[in-house]
């Protein structure tokens, strides 16, 4: 597979590109139907019931999903088994709100005492749990020979028979229709031949979702602000999917001593102290010599993309094996684009006790990352449970930080007495004037400084506004932008 020469830049996928290209039309079309069947897709919505896609691998159940969705959300790939922890998120199925769920693939045989088995055995019982809980299990077949883990699978789902829709997918223009008859042998009292590719059907299928399912008790959730959305990354196996666990509460992540077990983002939410917040764990992102498979680039490039929409970032740093270049390489991906840093020192537990060894670890942490002493470091063990209040408060206080406004009055009158305080330096080649300052976004946090020539103003000074606009406005513990442009305002000692 051909890469390009920067470690993980973030890139146009051409499944992406094609999608996007339609989403639009599509988008426009549901919300209209929606609007009409009383549901209003920028609202949430609570009690939803709970759709689980599952099947054998590579069927097709994460193509499906995106089908849902209306856009790509689950990794899709010809490689059998690319998902493994559940991907959910609220559909919109023929006019009604659903919580969707895609499961890792069902798969019978198992490499014994491999690394590869025991993720397979943590995938089977994932799905097996979403499946007791769900309110209606989509089960997608697969147009062809029928196979024993689709005979396996299928005796698992006889205690839940009652709830099951049965779809043979890859049946495009009626490819294998004939075939995939013989699926009858098991049941089913109807088979619906769709394909989740072309959408073939798709719509049959979504009515027949709905028509099975309660939304009596479905409300609408209460107003409320967006939620902090935190997205978790770092090196693999690095405590990310044990931390996503303990603060949502929940088992929504698989966790394994395996690198690499988290693919998709998987998206968790919680509440702390009355606020609404948005976990993203993502794939562990390792150096891209290290990264062999299509999936596993495809995995890291969406990691890198949740630094797009996120709010604050936890840098997950293992504290048994201390930092690493691509830790470096994790932290300047977020601090180009804005985003609060929390160094996370996981599995702190391990190590000695004491405030000697906090502060050596700390130290370690500054001398790698000289430029961002304003980013805090929260020693954690996501274990245990140990340091959870107190990183969340960070997280809050980052959070309440990097979407501050301050106004442009109060911007001016700082900027005036920075100016008498320090006034800038002047010669013969050098000689500016610094006219006015305004805000020109929260989230990421940027700043505008009007001068005469902005050019001659050297670095020293820059940075000593940075440093003012971060230690005396409110900025202390989050990255700050600061762009200088040419005053338009006239000034007569230009030769002088």
């Amino acid at each position: 597979m051909k890469r390009k020469d920067k470690e993980f830049q973030e890139e146009d996928f051409s499944q992406d590109q094609e999608a996007a290209a339609s989403n639009g039309s599509q988008a426009q079309e549901a919300a209209a139907s929606l609007t009409e069947a009383g549901f209003d897709t920028r609202k949430s919505y609570i009690n939803l019931p709970l759709v689980v896609l599952a099947g054998r691998p590579n069927v097709g159940k994460s193509t499906l999903f995106n089908r849902f969705m209306k856009r790509r959300i689950a990794i899709v790939d010809p490689t059998p088994g690319v998902t493994r922890d559940p991907v959910e998120a609220t559909a919109f199925i023929a006019g009604k709100p659903v919580h969707l769920m895609d499961t890792g693939g069902y798969k019978l045989t198992r490499d014994v005492g491999t690394m590869e088995a025991v993720m397979d055995d943590l995938v089977v019982e994932k799905t097996i749990q979403m499946i007791k809980k769900a309110d209606l299990i989509l089960l997608l077949l697969e147009a062809g020979e029928i196979t024993p883990e689709d005979q396996e699978f299928v005796e698992q789902l006889r205690p839940y028979w009652n709830k099951v829709i049965a779809a043979v997918n890859k049946t495009e223009g009626g490819r294998g229709e004939s075939e995939a008859w013989n699926y009858m042998q098991f049941g089913f009292k109807e088979l619906l031949f769709i394909s989740a590719e072309h959408g073939d059907n798709i719509t049959e299928l979504s009515e027949k979702i709905v028509g099975r399912l309660d939304f009596s008790n479905v409300r609408e959730g209460e107003e409320e602000e967006p939620p902090v959305r935190i997205a978790i990354l770092g090196k693999p196996n690095t405590g990310k999917s044990t931390l996503s666990n303990r603060l949502t509460h929940t088992e929504s992540s698989i966790v394994s001593d395996y690198a690499g077990t988290t693919r998709d983002v998987v998206e968790g939410t919680f509440r702390y102290n009355g606020r609404s917040c948005l976990l993203l764990d993502t794939a562990g992102i390792r150096r891209k010599s290290k990264v062999k498979e299509n999936v596993e680039y495809y995995s890291v490039n969406r990691a890198i993309k949740t630094l797009d929409s996120c709010d604050v970032v936890f840098l997950m740093i293992d504290a048994q094996e201390g930092l690493a270049e691509q830790d470096k390489k994790i932290c300047a991906l977020a601090y180009e684009r804005g985003r609060p840093i929390i160094f996370v020192l996981n599995k702190w537990d391990t190590q000695e006790k004491g405030r000697t060894a906090a502060r050596k670890a700390e130290e370690n942490i500054r001398i790698m990352f000289g430029q961002m002493n304003w980013a805090p470091i929260v020693e954690t063990s996501a274990l245990n449970g140990d340091g959870m209040k107190k990183l969340m408060d960070t997280a809050l206080e980052l959070y309440s930080q990097v979407t501050r406004k301050v106004e442009t009055a109060a911007l001016n009158a700082a900027l005036k007495d920075w100016l008498i305080k320090y006034p800038p330096p002047a010669s013969k080649t050098m000689h500016f004037k610094i006219r006015y300052m305004t805000q020109t976004s929260v989230n990421p946090v940027s700043f505008v400084i009007f001068a005469t020539r902005p050019d001659t103003v050297p670095l020293t000074y820059i940075t000593f506004l940075k440093n003012r606009i971060r230690e005396d406005l409110g900025f202390d513990k989050i990255p700050v932008q600061l762009e200088l442009k040419a005053s338009r305002q006239k000034w007569e000692d230009r030769e002088r």
